[in-house]
């Protein structure tokens, strides 16, 4: 080999066709992202074109809708819809006009221009040294994250202005050539939205002072222009409203994501209200210039700007979810010094910004405060408190690696390893899996109701039917023991009480145990059950979606007593049960006995001592005697929800590979082995010098 590479002539052809081969993988993985990024603004132009004129776009009638701003003869504020300053109601007339005479295509195009504009620019002005393959993939994976985000699709859906401002300030920080096209640009944005003009300070302290200056001049002038051509409407906003508070909503409502609206919402009113509220503000402006102009000084200015926006959404009297884009760029500070900590950040960012809050906190009363200022409180800990790496730390390139378990030819040759399944030998971040948990749970639930178009009354008549289908098979297999074994429970008061107290208690509270167990006491086996727990329940998803099937106890004429949720109403087409909450024909396969298994497969095989795993077997016998007891489920369901454990185990194997366990005694038989078979060394060579 050392021959070939100094002849040159072998060795080429093989660099060659691997640097061919890693830049046709780029190109591939590139034009995937495009594709993806097309598809997501497609989609996303689509579901706003199509929907009627009346439902759409309703945040432009302000301007062009009977009352709106092109045919109102008072004050802009008169009806409080229209929440600007007096400078954009000036300028972006013609623009409305425009949008009122192509019915909201021109807007709606021109927005979406305005989207791919910002996320070119964020993508180009990713704190250096950006990487090849970053570099090549950084603007589609802009592009899409922009379309997923809660405040484009808004922006798209409302027609909106918002985008506006922050294209503004990022072509005047990375654009515009020379220190006063860049202030006057920024200037511009602050008159839109006054209190970018923290920006200011930015360039001031980062010694863009002659950008700082024209900023402050650009947006006195143009509100100056605005008082003098349209005093009254000035006089509104910025005296009888504040700069904006009262006008397009309550300054309470949840989407008004800024400390203001936030102390409104927990109770403090009147003077009290201004002076908490003026004080916070102050202390994150505070905190939050001086950590942009850290940052910004280090080479990240891109994620300066995002700390000083998030800065503005935070002391802003109202910022509504529209106006909230500045979180999503802080998404490029690098936090953490293992490389098992550096997804935490920018995953909890991307969450907070494409989902409604309910999936990202439970529905419990104390977590209402949390769930209710979760887009504000990103904002404060942007600003604030995350502690973004510097460039010139050891980790910002290069964190502290996470071991891996070496591979071992112990699985099928021509199945890849998934990357995101890797046999890692230590626990994930917490955070990190608490928030990929709910989200998927929350996920789950939505895909499981929506799998009878939303109501059981959609799925009804085809649910029954698969119930009569699996009760006839059952029949023919001598199974049908339902009816049987849940009127003889119900004769015997305790054994009904202990049923109906175990299918509505441990469903849940066993495999949350059970997953916090591993996490704590054995992480090297966390990934493997927790990766075969979540292909069990996506692939019970698809048997929901394609099978939804009526369990006994709503199959009518049946004679099953539900011994949970009470005598059932058959006269009405939901059966009195809570099904804005859960889809009732969500029964085949069932993940009740399925996890239940699961739990009892998992603590078969790892608990040490033999009455541990006796005991986690009995938690799968419990579980199906009680699912059949109650009526809640078909013996059949059971056999399915096997199915998909077993199905589940069997996929982590094919895309993980072994358990981890497993592999690492693998591999140290293997260095055994080789350590025999290497020559002995002679003793006065293992002698220490």
């Amino acid at each position: 080999m050392a021959n070939a590479e100094h002849g040159g002539r072998p060795a080429e052809p093989f660099g060659a066709t691997a640097v061919g081969g890693t830049r046709a993988r780029m190109r591939a993985a590139r034009l995937g992202l495009w594709l993806i990024a097309a598809v997501l603004a497609a989609r996303q132009v689509a579901l706003v074109l199509t929907t009627p004129s009346g439902e759409r776009l309703t945040d432009l009638e302000t301007w062009v809708g009977p009352a709106g701003v092109l045919h109102v003869s008072g004050s802009l504020y008169d009806s409080t819809e229209f929440t600007g300053t007096p400078f954009g109601g000036l300028v972006l007339k013609p623009l409305t006009r425009s949008a009122e005479e192509t019915l909201g295509w021109g807007w709606t195009f021109g927005t979406l221009l305005l989207v791919v504009a910002l996320a070119l620019i964020a993508a180009r002005a990713l704190p250096q040294p950006v990487g090849r393959r970053t570099a090549l993939l950084a603007a589609p994976v802009a592009v899409s994250l922009l379309m997923l985000s809660l405040p484009v699709r808004n922006t798209l859906w409302l027609g909106q202005t918002s985008i506006i401002p922050v294209l503004l300030v990022l072509l005047g920080c990375f654009v515009a050539r020379g220190r006063r096209a860049g202030g006057v640009l920024v200037g511009v944005a602050a008159a839109l939205q006054p209190t970018l003009l923290l920006f200011a300070p930015l360039l001031w302290f980062t010694g863009r002072r002659q950008a700082a200056t024209t900023t402050a001049v650009t947006f006195a002038s143009a509100t100056a222009l605005a008082w003098a051509a349209m005093p009254q409407d000035s006089t509104t906003y910025w005296v009888h409203h504040l700069a904006g508070v009262g006008l397009g909503g309550p300054a309470d409502a949840l989407a008004n994501q800024s400390l203001h609206g936030a102390l409104l919402r927990l109770g403090l009113e009147g003077p009290l209200e201004i002076a908490v509220f003026l004080l916070l503000g102050a202390a994150v402006v505070a905190l939050g210039m001086r950590r942009a102009v850290r940052y910004a000084r280090d080479g990240q200015l891109l994620l300066a700007v995002g700390i000083t926006g998030c800065a503005a959404i935070a002391v802003s009297p109202t910022a509504w979810q529209h106006q909230l884009l500045w979180v999503l760029l802080t998404v490029v500070g690098r936090v953490g010094k293992r490389a098992r900590d550096r997804l935490v950040w920018p995953v909890a960012v991307v969450l907070v910004m494409t989902l409604p809050a309910k999936m990202m906190l439970p529905n419990m009363a104390f977590l209402y405060p949390l769930r209710d200022n979760v887009v504000l409180l990103a904002a404060l800990a942007a600003a604030t408190a995350v502690p973004f790496l510097a460039r010139t730390s050891p980790y910002f390139r290069d964190p502290e690696p996470t071991p891996y378990a070496p591979p071992v030819p112990a699985r099928f040759a021509f199945v890849p390893l998934l990357p995101f399944l890797r046999r890692v030998l230590i626990r994930p971040n917490l955070l990190l899996e608490l928030l990929l948990i709910r989200v998927t749970y929350a996920g789950y639930a939505k895909v499981r109701l929506a799998a009878t178009g939303g109501s059981n009354s959609a799925g009804r008549a085809r649910a029954e039917e698969h119930g009569r289908q699996i009760l006839d098979f059952e029949r023919v297999l001598h199974l049908d023991i339902e009816h049987a074994v849940n009127h003889a429970v119900v004769k015997v008061g305790w054994l009904r009480e202990f049923f109906d107290f175990y299918y509505t208690s441990f469903h849940f509270v066993v495999p949350l145990t059970v997953l916090g167990l591993l996490y704590w006491r054995r992480p090297v086996h966390y990934r493997w059950a927790r990766s075969a727990l979540g292909f069990a329940t996506l692939l019970a998803l698809v048997g929901f979606w394609l099978y939804p099937l009526a369990p006994p106890r709503l199959m009518p004429d049946l004679g099953i007593i539900d011994t949970v949720h009470g005598v059932q109403d058959f006269s009405q087409p939901d059966y009195g049960t809570l099904t804005a909450l859960t889809n009732q024909y969500a029964a085949m396969p069932s993940l009740h006995f399925g996890w239940s298994l699961w739990c009892g497969l998992v603590i078969a095989i790892i608990a040490p001592k033999a009455w541990m795993k006796a005991l986690g077997l009995l938690h799968p016998l419990f579980t199906v005697s009680a699912i059949v007891a109650t009526g809640n489920h078909w013996i059949l369901d059971a056999a399915g929800g096997a199915v998909v454990v077993g199905a589940g185990f069997g996929l982590t194997y094919l895309f993980q590979g072994p358990r981890a366990r497993t592999v690492t005694a693998a591999a140290e038989k293997e260095d055994e082995k080789q350590v025999s078979s290497e020559p002995p060394v002679p003793v006065k060579d293992r002698t220490p010098s």
